[in-house]
């Protein structure tokens, strides 16, 4: 599992542009307002070798009264809870606040790698002398950067991978399938693992928190092993707005990376909500492979077309992973939950399944004769031949003359091509163009 960095510090410090300067992305919102940023951003990010997820918080208020700047400081305690090295922002400009200070003194608490990050010193050489302030914050030695030039970001960065673990691996098993139950808050995760548990209590260990926040449960079911990893425990706050589910991105990042398979929750009642697509659209960037469970459907007023209209929903909202098969349960009542044991088994394996590469070819030829590749000015694309490179998921490496005409329509051709052929019911299927080398 990738370590997790957290960039945290009041708003309007230049957070977003350092995880934009860092990831290789421009992802997170931009602007000269304070609290512009009202969630964590995440984006996977390397550095020498070492890769990691990135996290962009709202900036900590420590005394605001403002609900939603109190739920971003909430936010970004969130994560520095889930964090293995923190990166504390500060403008160097503006000197130690009030606010850097009551921050820092979170932070000294925390018992996490912290590292003092002094923005905007835009001036390579010899550090200002406003840096030596920040000392005064007791959280250590401080790092001089500039976000938007990127200068000093190396030097933070080398000292930021020191404080990885040198292992991240998890014990292989290959025996268990790993279960992760993702979704926004109130969609029924924690109901759909205690109804799974509760049905034939064959439970081999029951863990709480052992991590990063999830809870993970053994079940065997007609003598295989499953772990099932719940994301739940956030709870609504009284009427706080829709900021707060978006607690639940943070969440998901781990328990999705230990899967196998992704349970995506979605409550009947509410439909295809944005959130939904945010916490799938990690999945689906994993490599994940992916199912998604609409609960509560016994509370549903059921008409002849009910269930069909819902699914087209689904496909709309979901458009990216439309390989995804689809399941209406009930965790209440324990409608078609025991269906969702052979839809795991069947995404696992087609995630894990591999295509010779001979077999691989032909339908890829097959393919090519009955729609020619795209043309630029005179220059069509040629496929060489194609190859598996890995699974989980399924990976394919297209050997072609010139990778700037594998257009994404033609690519996206050759994988609903080889769906037909082969399945990978329920796993996104990889890509990789790579130019054919001249002797």
């Amino acid at each position: 599992m990738k370590p997790i960095v957290a960039i945290v510090g009041r708003p309007n410090v230049g957070k977003s542009t350092l995880f934009n300067k860092i990831s290789g992305k421009r992802i997170s919102i931009v602007e000269d307002t304070p609290g512009i940023t009202r969630d964590r951003i995440y984006a996977d990010a390397e550095w020498t070798g070492h890769e990691f997820t990135l996290i962009d918080t709202g900036g900590i208020e420590p005394a605001a009264s403002d609900i939603i700047l109190s739920q971003m400081r909430s936010q970004a305690a969130l994560a520095v809870d889930m964090a293995d090295v923190i990166l504390f922002m500060v403008n160097t400009k503006d000197g130690v606040t009030a606010s850097d200070s009551e921050v820092a003194a979170m932070l000294r608490k925390c018992g996490k790698p912290v590292l003092l990050v002094c923005n905007k010193v835009d001036t390579p050489g010899t550090p200002p002398p406003e840096l030596y302030e920040f000392y005064n914050l007791g959280i250590g030695e401080p790092y001089a950067v500039s976000s938007i030039h990127g200068l000093g970001v190396g030097d933070l960065l080398d000292e930021v991978i020191s404080y990885f673990p040198e292992d991240i691996q998890e014990d292989p098993d290959d025996d268990i399938i790993k279960v992760a139950v993702i979704g926004k808050p109130n969609a029924g995760k924690s109901s759909l693992v205690n109804r799974i548990l509760g049905e034939d209590r064959v439970i081999v260990s029951d863990i709480a928190g052992t991590t990063r926040d999830a809870i993970d449960s053994m079940h065997i079911h007609n003598g295989k092993k499953y772990l099932l990893i719940d994301t739940a425990g956030m709870r609504k706050r009284g009427k706080i707005d829709e900021n707060v589910e978006r607690y639940s991105v943070i969440r998901a990042l781990g328990a999705v990376e230990r899967a196998d398979v992704c349970l995506i929750m979605i409550d009947a009642a509410e439909g295809v909500t944005e959130q939904d697509t945010k916490i799938a659209g990690y999945a689906h960037d994993q490599g994940k492979a992916s199912i998604i469970v609409v609960n509560k459907w016994d509370i549903i007023d059921k008409e002849t077309n009910t269930m069909k209209n819902f699914a087209m929903r689904i496909k709309e909202g979901f458009n990216f992973m439309m390989y995804a098969p689809s399941v209406f349960i009930s965790a209440k009542t324990g409608q078609r939950v025991n269906d969702l044991f052979d839809m795991i088994d069947a995404a696992a394996a087609e995630n894990a399944k591999r295509i010779s590469t001979g077999l691989l070819n032909d339908v890829i030829n097959d393919a090519i004769a009955m729609v020619q590749p795209p043309s630029d000015k005179g220059k069509r694309l040629k496929i060489y031949y194609a190859t598996q490179a890995s699974v989980k998921p399924p990976t394919f490496v297209l050997f072609v003359n010139n990778a700037e005409l594998a257009h994404y329509s033609y690519i996206r051709y050759l994988e609903n091509q080889l769906r037909a052929k082969f399945g990978f019911t329920g796993t996104p299927i990889k890509f990789i163009i790579r130019e054919k080398t001249k002797k």
